[in-house]
């Protein structure tokens, strides 16, 4: 029996709404438009970057959008090679996933991020080697398109597989591909919501779930 845990990053994992935040406003400075409200960035964390713009500027059209996601890309890449750039962990991440690991779980990270912009976080945290299977939105549609995770399922070979996430579009994406979906409390956002997107539990912290993941049989 392979069982396959599949994370998501931002919210989930890493703690880098600062750095979204930031780089969202820089493009739109950059495109000469008036920036968002934080809280409907944050809202949008999950989705693909065209996605993302195209709920951020409903005005606009695919070239807007296309410019936003330029620089956007841009000033993340900055913000990134920046001195004291951080996006730490959420405390108890790691020791979570040594659990995992250690219980015969494969693990896997499904995330609307690029493939650049997940491995440079990764291995600043030196969890390049921890993970079978990475898909971003390099590969797939965006959440909560189950392209993703269904790719992700294939790579590892998986018998039974739990998406772990932070936002509906996690619950929805896992709903979609048929597997269970387990929320985060710590995330972008709430619980009644993910519980209602087709959340089997909610966790409040990481040294509970790898209970939670075996709770659910798999």
């Amino acid at each position: 029996m392979i069982r396959l845990v599949v994370f998501d990053c931002d919210g989930t994992l890493v703690d880098s709404q600062h750095g979204i935040v930031e780089a969202t406003k820089r493009a739109f400075a950059e495109n000469r438009f008036p920036p968002p409200a934080t809280e409907a960035m944050r809202r949008v964390v999950g989705l693909s970057l065209m996605e993302a713009m195209a709920v951020l500027l409903p005005d606009g059209g695919g070239e807007e959008h296309r410019a936003l996601v330029r620089e956007y890309r841009r000033a993340a890449t900055l913000l990134r090679q920046r001195p004291g750039h951080d996006e730490p962990l959420f405390p108890g991440a790691a020791d979570a996933l040594d659990a995992l690991d250690a219980a015969g779980y494969l693990l896997g990270i499904a995330t609307g991020r690029s493939q650049r912009g997940l491995r440079a976080t990764l291995a600043r945290h030196g969890l390049d080697e921890r993970f079978v299977t990475l898909q971003t939105a390099d590969d797939a549609p965006s959440k909560p398109h189950p392209g993703m995770l269904e790719r992700a399922i294939a790579e590892a070979g998986a018998d039974e597989t739990v998406l772990v996430g932070d936002t509906v579009f996690d619950m929805q994406m896992a709903a979609n591909a048929r597997v269970a979906a387990l929320g985060v409390g710590w995330g972008y956002h709430g619980a009644e919501e993910l519980r209602a997107a087709g959340a089997r539990a909610i966790v409040e912290s990481f040294t509970d779930l790898p209970e939670a993941v075996a709770a659910l049989g798999t």
